[in-house]
């Protein structure tokens, strides 16, 4: 099992890695000017093939999470309100990261109405997330 939880930690590091970058092309992308064409064709291809491969990386992510949760039968019986959060939390990041194919095809259709100060607020929210993963794991509050 620790083979699983490694690979498992590994995967859900790079698929963060693309969720905390994704929305800062998303900043780039609402501050470019309208006659910047290239420029907003170059970023949108970094966010399609970004997007593309994060998704790759959450499969496995979610994937070894789901076999080590059967595996150590966490979750069941008392003490074990940590994993039900934790849980929550995984299913926020999945709502965070469709959030960003949303906003990726909104910007492909040219229909974005949303400037980059909020885009870089958006940006915050994985950090918040894997703060609270990671501390309900290791501290288990709960």
């Amino acid at each position: 099992m620790l083979w699983v939880k490694s690979f498992h930690i590994v995967f859900v590091a790079s698929w963060f890695a693309g969720l905390f970058y994704l929305p800062r092309i998303f900043v780039n992308l609402a501050m470019v000017p309208p006659e910047s064409v290239a420029e907003r064709e170059r970023l949108l291809l970094m966010a399609r093939k970004l997007m593309r491969f994060t998704t790759l990386l959450a499969i496995p992510a979610l994937g070894l999470g789901v076999w080590l949760w059967l595996g150590y039968g966490i979750g069941r019986g008392a003490g074990n309100g940590w994993m039900h959060a934790k849980l929550a939390v995984v299913v926020l990041i999945l709502g965070y990261h469709h959030a960003c194919g949303v906003m990726l095809r909104r910007f492909v259709q040219g229909t974005n109405r949303r400037n980059h100060v909020w885009y870089r607020w958006f940006n915050e929210a994985p950090v918040l997330l894997l703060v609270v993963a990671v501390l309900l794991v290791v501290v288990k509050p709960f």
